[in-house]
């Protein structure tokens, strides 16, 4: 648990890594380390693979506690969008969850906060939970424009208080430490996450209080740096990049989130 008493959540993001074997062996190696941890009552777990290993994956994992997740989705529910993934499709494959607006995809792919708004929608619409991720440059941090780039991303997402669009989790991934090797100090993390839980008050149609919403830190975790961003009572867990890719080092970040 967090301090809050909110069960943390570890999700891992592959990315464009592994292949069939490797993706099987991480499964294999994480079921069985889970397996010998009493009552199972620790963090929640969340694997991303890259499309083509999904179904590989929750073959693998079926029957276990970790659960899988697909690292994109197109906005719409069917047509003619080659190279693209539905929500149904996802859901199909095994998925319980969608990866909406990493800060790699804005880059590379130009995703713009609106498409990112749909791409979320779209997930509920399949019965899969939106991790959204939000977070600002090197450059909007030197400009002091935090905060007004994380409310006008969190704001496109929730346009209106009409209520939100079902069960939903925030990661903040600050750009200027992703793949870097600089991570944000737990303090830093915690005044970012404070802010993000404020700001889903009222906007987020979840009432006068966000404090059920998990919120995760990602950039750059790593075992060694993971329990004292834990120990942040707004930061609920973590979107693992590099360090995922090795089971065992994922395990020590899930261990070290309590």
């Amino acid at each position: 648990m967090t301090p809050s008493g909110r069960r943390a959540l570890v999700a891992a993001n592959w990315k464009m890594h592994l292949l069939q074997a490797e993706a099987a062996a991480w499964c294999r190696t994480l079921r069985d380390e889970l397996r010998e941890v009493p009552g199972g009552g620790g963090p929640r777990a969340v694997v991303f693979p890259s499309f083509p290993l999904l179904p590989g994956v929750a073959r693998e994992l079926a029957g276990s506690a970790v659960e899988v997740g697909g690292q994109d989705l197109h906005p719409a529910d069917q047509g003619a969008h080659t190279g693209d993934v539905s929500g149904a499709q996802l859901a199909d494959a095994g998925c319980r969850w969608a990866l909406c607006g990493h800060s790699e995809r804005r880059r590379d792919h130009g995703e713009s906060d609106e498409l990112v708004a749909r791409k979320a929608a779209a997930a509920g619409r399949h019965g899969l939970t939106p991790l959204i991720c939000v977070g600002e440059s090197a450059e909007e941090r030197r400009a002091g424009q935090t905060f007004s780039v994380l409310e006008r991303q969190v704001r496109a997402v929730f346009p209106g208080d009409e209520g939100r669009f079902g069960p939903f989790v925030l990661a903040y991934e600050p750009v200027w430490a992703i793949g870097t090797g600089e991570t944000a100090t737990p303090e830093t993390a915690q005044e970012a996450h404070r802010f993000l839980r404020g700001l889903l008050v009222g906007i987020a149609g979840i009432g006068d209080s966000a404090d059920g919403v998990s919120l995760l830190y990602g950039g750059s975790v790593t075992p060694e740096n993971a329990a004292a961003l834990s120990a942040q009572p707004d930061v609920d867990g973590f979107l693992v990049g590099g360090a995922s890719l090795d089971p065992r080092r994922f395990l020590a970040i899930m261990r070290a989130s309590g």
